[in-house]
């Protein structure tokens, strides 16, 4: 599919359901494929990210991936009090990548395209270059101090897992890349070689617990992924944020994408997305499986976290004390890209 024809599928979708929400304020592309043009193919094992603004205070459960007219659609609530103004979305390193350009679908009040304005004007100043990195690296520190060890095992991973991935983020929005979520490993491994700074991607696999993972290994664990996947999509009742990423129509992209970064010799930039999508699974299996199925995926969830140094709540905290010691090294790096990047403008606000 033609990526125009994705996103007419989606400005469609847009039209027939968002819009006619209560509370819809507008709606605007965003995420790795906004920027490529119309008659681009869209990869196989990407969709097409919108966001949906709504006045509601507290976002409700996203809709996640929905299938419309052959297109995978991911959709993202955004409560308009987060984009409040300009220089609020500027200092947010997951709000401002989105607003850097037009990519508009319905403003029907107009705010959007205000405020668009006025973060495609100061989106590459340094000052906020260096708030969107700093906004990273607070949620990474964040987060992992306040790692609750009475939570439910998947969900303890999880809580390890995403604020270590971020590590890669708070690089990514140095560089002016796009935070992506399932290939940020890639990313910032071409950042890092672009600047000179290679020898930080070691100690980043590390902080994940794959630097020495051969392209076996992760082949087994994404065998195990398959086969806890298929399980938890055949079961899956309950609703969480995620529900919409663990269902038949959306395999291709946790299946079949991390099987073309193996078999690209990107196997370690496979890990990350293996094991969310993994710890996932184990929470639709919590919650909607019988205690048989439960059991003999743990075995498995067990076996793929002992590849990456995790057995237990002792070691999570360990790990994520790990990366926070970290975080002194990697603002170094990030300030290093910062000084070098060529499109980052070197005035104040």
């Amino acid at each position: 599919m033609k990526v125009g024809t994705a996103r007419a599928a989606a400005a469609d979708w847009v039209t027939r359901y968002a819009a006619q929400r209560d509370g819809f304020i507008g709606a605007y592309f965003i995420g790795s494929t906004k920027n490529l043009p119309d008659d681009a193919v869209l990869p196989p094992q990407s969709d097409i990210d919108v966001a949906v603004v709504i006045s509601d205070q507290v976002a409700p459960l996203k809709p996640g991936k929905v299938l419309h007219n052959g297109a995978l659609i991911e959709i993202t609530l955004i409560p308009l009090q987060r984009l409040s103004s300009a220089d609020e979305v500027l200092g947010d390193y997951h709000l401002a990548p989105g607003l850097e350009f037009n990519t508009i679908i319905a403003d029907p009040t107009g705010h959007l395209q205000i405020l668009q304005s006025g973060v495609a004007c100061h989106f590459t100043e340094e000052t906020f270059v260096r708030k969107r990195c700093r906004n990273a690296l607070e949620k990474i520190e964040k987060s992992l101090r306040q790692i609750d060890l009475s939570a439910p095992w998947p969900d303890l991973v999880l809580w390890w897992l995403f604020p270590t991935g971020v590590v890669t983020h708070v690089l990514l929005v140095a560089a002016l890349q796009n935070p992506t979520v399932r290939l940020r490993y890639l990313r910032v491994r071409e950042v890092l070689h672009q600047y000179g700074q290679i020898g930080l991607y070691t100690d980043l696999l590390r902080l994940l617990g794959c630097a020495e993972m051969t392209a076996q290994q992760v082949e087994d664990h994404l065998h195990i992924l398959s086969k806890t996947f298929d399980a938890a999509a055949s079961v899956a009742r309950t609703k969480f944020a995620f529900s919409s990423d663990i269902t038949p129509a959306t395999r291709s992209i946790a299946i079949d994408g991390s099987r073309n970064l193996i078999e690209a010799g990107n196997h370690r930039e496979a890990v990350f997305w293996i094991i969310a999508t993994l710890a996932r699974c184990h929470k639709i299996l919590a919650a909607d499986a019988g205690l048989e199925v439960q059991r003999e995926c743990a075995q498995s969830f067990a076996q793929v976290l002992a590849g990456i140094g995790i057995s237990s709540p002792d070691d999570v905290l360990r790990r994520a004390d790990v990366v926070l010691q970290f975080l002194p090294q990697l603002w170094t790096a990030t300030e290093v890209i910062i000084a070098a990047n060529p499109g980052i403008a070197r005035t104040s606000h």
